[in-house]
């Protein structure tokens, strides 16, 4: 279960939204209890994909190793990555799977004519050859 809060959420929406109609993309810090994850911050990252950002987006590896040294600078975890799907459903896709890490969770929220229309969460594998839902609470 992955629960995430107000202002962290406000956030993530805003980016979304604000990065329509191109993907956006965006690190998530938190705490993990148990099963349990909450998300504190969100912190926005460039979405570096050299392509149609419409469709895909991608994460420089020193802008994630940044957000990973913010999380531990404030005492939290990097719970996972967040991503929107402009003008389609909150799926994760096959270049979503290959590009993922089993150990973290991610959040997709489906942006649809600019505005959030709804959001999933998910946990790939070790494989990375499927990726469960997660329980998201927003």
């Amino acid at each position: 279960m992955i629960r995430v809060e107000p202002e962290a959420w406000a956030a993530m929406v805003a980016h979304a939204r604000a990065s329509y109609p191109n993907e956006c993309c965006g690190a998530m810090l938190g705490s993990i209890d148990g099963a349990g994850k909450t998300v504190r911050r969100a912190l926005a990252l460039p979405n570096s994909f050299e392509g149609e950002q419409a469709a895909r987006y991608e994460l420089r590896p020193a802008d994630l190793l940044a957000a990973d040294q913010a999380a531990r600078d404030a005492h939290l975890d990097l719970i996972g990555i967040y991503h929107s799907h402009p003008d389609c459903d909150a799926y994760f896709s096959a270049t979503d799977l290959k590009n993922s890490c089993p150990w973290y969770s991610f959040v997709v929220l489906s942006i649809q004519h600019g505005d959030f229309h709804h959001a999933n969460s998910f946990l790939p594998n070790f494989e990375q050859t499927e990726a469960a839902k997660e329980e998201l609470i927003y």
